[in-house]
């Protein structure tokens, strides 16, 4: 029996007459904002995008966003105003002098300084266009960030994404605004990638040259890359990075279909495999497990938050118990 590879049918028929995106990632420098434009789009795509924007938008205003806005804080408070002191006014905000001018109390009035960075990092490689349940695992990792990205803007940040592969594809700089959000959201959807490989210092290293002052980044990814140890935590010294990992539930244990072949979907080399061993799954599952392990304290001895998700569950539980652990670990500093 032959398995085929991650990149079905049903997807490369959905690719199929589409008009890419014309600009790809920064590091083609000279392309202006103009060339990043995608011409033509066609309709079936912008139903897409709208139908992710309706969903998203929705567990959004339910769920996400006094959630979203409990844990990231802004960079410090301004002033806004001066006004008359009502009871219930902390006696440390009165502005003396104007109250002295004044004849009567005056408070000083400040508001969170809100404007923040979020960052989107998102592999698009070959490993991520796999999904044995009801999405592949780049289907989850685009409306993972179409939630996040619409968190931000519910909460006036400014969201960016930088797209990679073996190389960074493509940027979205920093913006805000729905009309910002839906090109995001659209680019996510349409990129299709150049490599198939997967390059996560690369992709950090532009990001770390990219970005000069603290930002919030999600990292989604497979993590399928044994180089990130460096790269991750120099990132997070400078950011407040957290590792979004997509999982897809095949990727845990072998099936029992007998004699197989797969494919890599980064190298395409292909391997005959004996599913039919017991000893061979076990194997398997012990070695996926020895390295999910791994990575799991590689995140904590970093201090790196990690969300992981499946394409075979939801991840708005994932996601509501890391905005209340941030929440909870944040009151007890």
């Amino acid at each position: 029996m032959a398995l085929l590879t991650p990149r079905t049918g049903r997807q490369a028929k959905r690719a199929t007459g589409r008009q890419r995106a014309v600009g790809t990632a920064e590091t083609r420098a000279g392309e202006s904002a103009r060339d990043r434009r995608t011409v033509g789009v066609p309709p079936e795509i912008l139903r897409q995008v709208k139908l992710l924007e309706l969903r998203t938008r929705g567990l959004v205003n339910s769920l996400f966003t006094g959630e979203y806005h409990s844990v990231f804080k802004g960079q410090g408070m301004e002033f806004s105003e001066v006004r008359e002191y009502e009871p219930g006014d902390e006696v440390r905000s009165i502005d003396w002098n104007v109250t002295a001018r004044m004849g009567s109390p005056y408070v000083k009035r400040y508001i969170e300084e809100r404007e923040l960075t979020v960052m989107l990092v998102v592999d698009h490689s070959g490993s991520e266009r796999f999904g044995t349940v009801s999405r592949f695992k780049s289907e989850l990792a685009t409306e993972v960030g179409a939630v996040l990205a619409m968190s931000a803007i519910r909460n006036n940040d400014r969201v960016g994404a930088l797209l990679f592969t073996d190389r960074v594809e493509h940027v979205v700089p920093p913006g805000k605004g729905r009309r910002h959000v839906l090109r995001l959201i659209r680019d996510l959807l349409v990129h299709e990638p150049e490599g198939r490989g997967t390059n996560i210092p690369e992709a950090i290293d532009y990001l770390a040259r990219m970005l000069p002052h603290r930002s919030i980044i999600f990292l989604i990814s497979d993590f399928l890359d044994p180089r990130i140890e460096r790269p991750i935590k120099i990132l997070g010294q400078r950011h407040d990075l957290v590792a979004v990992t997509i999982e897809d539930p095949r990727e845990r244990a072998l099936p029992n279909v007998g004699l197989a072949r797969f494919a890599d979907p980064e190298t395409g080399v292909t391997v005959n495999v004996d599913t039919g061993s017991k000893a061979v799954r076990d194997r398997f599952e012990r070695a996926v497990r020895t390295e999910r392990e791994a990575r799991t304290h590689l995140f904590r001895r970093l201090a790196i938050d990690e969300i992981a998700v499946r394409t075979d569950k939801s991840y708005v539980e994932p996601l509501l118990r890391f905005f209340r652990l941030r929440a909870t670990r944040g009151m007890r500093r």
